[in-house]
């Protein structure tokens, strides 16, 4: 038969034995349970011997493996030491893992005041940009979800939702009558933020604000904030979208908020970024997060400042 790939069974089974089980063992390997139990398996058919007994603590291994299994530790320790100190010599590359939408509509167009601090730091952003793609996990994950209160994780911003449009369908809808503004003109749907519980829908927004429109719910969906804004800028219809990410568009005028700006809502969820414990390690991992918090900070300002001035319209 065909030798299994010993480093990576031996990698498995000392995991299960220092953690006690194969479920263990397959989260710390990012891999499941079966994949884990099959590793193992290999290994034993190979050697022709049981690598795994259970106990009251959980999986061990057999009393004769035991003096093999305290070298295995060590050498899996020495491992992981040696991992760690190549991965501080990857220079300046900075690799992250950013919800897309992020990505290119809030940290793509900031990026270059960072590069301008720090000229000699490459990055990699979704798999792109000045360095490869590498296997080990993201210096930086940017997620939006609900807060995950650790000392490697910082909240960047909530958002703030409210129906968005371009100048020429603000201008139309803006001469008819205030509580028919919506009657005939197409609604798009963002699903980015399905999964929090204070989104807006445009149902929900039509009845709370006292508009008329018939069949609220309808309309074209989307799963990314940027396909439903550029159909917004197309006069395709109106979306309700989280402007937290559409400050330069709004800006500049080339996109509108053709309601009162008192009539949004903030999202329960927010845009968090998590670092690696081993990438805070590493200079330029914390004068990036010490940026990025900085720069979400300017953003959550603006934000504020926005609602409040739309207070007192």
């Amino acid at each position: 038969m065909v030798a299994p790939t010993h480093l990576k069974s031996l990698q498995a089974l000392e995991l299960a034995i220092r953690k006690g089980s194969l479920k263990a063992a397959a989260e710390t390997l990012a891999i499941t349970p079966a994949a884990a139990g099959q590793r193992v398996k290999a290994l034993a058919d190979y050697l022709g011997i049981e690598l795994l007994v259970r106990g009251r603590s959980g999986l061990q291994a057999p009393p004769e493996l035991a003096s093999a299994m305290a070298q295995l530790t060590t050498a899996f320790r020495a491992l992981d030491a040696a991992v760690e100190q190549l991965d501080l010599q990857r220079g300046h590359e900075l690799h992250i893992a950013a919800v897309p939408d992020f990505a290119d509509l809030w940290l793509a167009p900031r990026l270059a005041s960072f590069r301008q601090l720090h000229p000699h730091v490459r990055f990699c952003i979704n798999g792109d940009g000045d360095v490869p793609l590498r296997l080990s996990p993201a210096d930086c994950e940017i997620t939006f979800g609900a807060w995950r209160d650790d000392e490697r994780t910082d909240l960047l911003f909530h958002d703030y939702m409210l129906p968005i449009s371009s100048p020429s369908t603000q201008r139309r809808i803006g001469k008819l009558k205030p509580r028919v503004r919506l009657e005939g003109y197409p609604l798009l749907h963002l699903d980015f933020y399905k999964d929090d519980p204070k989104a807006l829908s445009w149902a929900g927004w039509v009845a709370t604000h006292g508009f008329k429109r018939t069949a609220p719910e309808r309309g074209i969906r989307f799963q990314r904030i940027v396909r439903a804004v550029d159909a917004v800028l197309a006069n395709a219809g109106l979306s309700i979208c989280g402007v937290a990410l559409l400050g330069d568009s709004l800006a500049d005028g080339s996109l509108m908020l053709p309601f009162p700006i008192a009539t949004g809502a903030w999202t329960s969820h927010g845009f968090q970024a998590r670092f690696g414990a081993n990438a805070l390690a590493r200079p330029q991992v914390r004068r990036f997060r010490q940026w990025l918090v900085q720069e979400s900070g300017a953003t959550a300002n603006w934000l504020r400042q926005m609602i409040r001035a739309g207070a007192r319209r």
